[in-house]
């Protein structure tokens, strides 16, 4: 079963997460989380890598919704996005909420799903058209 929607919007790995930012915003996503994939396994292991963004996403009434439906299902908030290289192609990548769906068993998660599926399929349809 795939688990991710992804584009490749054409751009710098900077533009990209400037232009991720905004089309999450617009889909009334906040940014809750932000990891460094590639400063932090520098900082702990020396490790090199290339660019890695993990992006928190969260849509605070459809957070509270699946909350409702199912109080674990915070073990798989917020949405994740990320933002990475692949030479010299920028990716992103969103977790698809219908995961949430197929993970808990829970048939009243569905309409939240499908909600933050077509907020986070808009977000990425911006990229892809040259919001990045």
């Amino acid at each position: 079963m795939p688990y991710d929607r992804t584009v490749k919007p054409a751009g710098t790995f900077e533009a990209t997460v400037e232009a991720v930012r905004r089309a999450l915003t617009e889909q009334g996503f906040g940014i809750l989380t932000e990891i460094d994939v590639q400063a932090t396994l520098k900082a702990k292991l020396d490790h090199d890598m290339e660019p890695y963004l993990i992006l928190g996403a969260c849509n605070p009434p459809l957070a509270r919704q699946a909350l409702d439906a199912d109080r674990s299902v915070g073990l798989l908030l917020p949405c994740n996005v990320v933002v990475r290289t692949d030479g010299d192609q920028v990716i992103v990548q969103a977790i698809d909420p219908s995961t949430m769906v197929a993970l808990t068993g829970v048939d009243a998660m569905a309409p939240v799903a499908e909600e933050a599926s077509r907020r986070l399929d808009a977000a990425l349809a911006s990229l892809a058209e040259g919001g990045a």
